[in-house]
């Protein structure tokens, strides 16, 4: 026979589902200035709301997750016309 289910109170907590940006995490100012694109090797342009580091060069958006860049190419999602 199964072990009773435990109360609400004692059952594991929930994941976050708030968006990214609602969380607070912040990326350090310092680090913006120094990271750059690794494909391109040109500066970062910060998007807050949408927590990404744009590279105008190669046309890429690096994500942001919890306050840390993604600088992995395969991570990054490719630039509308319109961006």
């Amino acid at each position: 026979m199964a072990d009773p289910k435990p109360p609400e109170s004692e059952a594991a907590p929930r994941a976050e589902t708030r968006a990214p940006e609602s969380r607070g995490a912040q990326v350090d100012p310092k680090l913006l200035e120094i990271l750059v694109c690794p494909v391109t090797h040109t500066r970062l342009r910060y998007d807050a709301e949408k927590q990404e580091l744009i590279s105008d060069a190669a046309g890429l958006a690096y994500p942001i997750r919890d306050g840390i860049p993604i600088m992995l190419q395969d991570e990054a999602r490719p630039l509308t016309a319109s961006e």
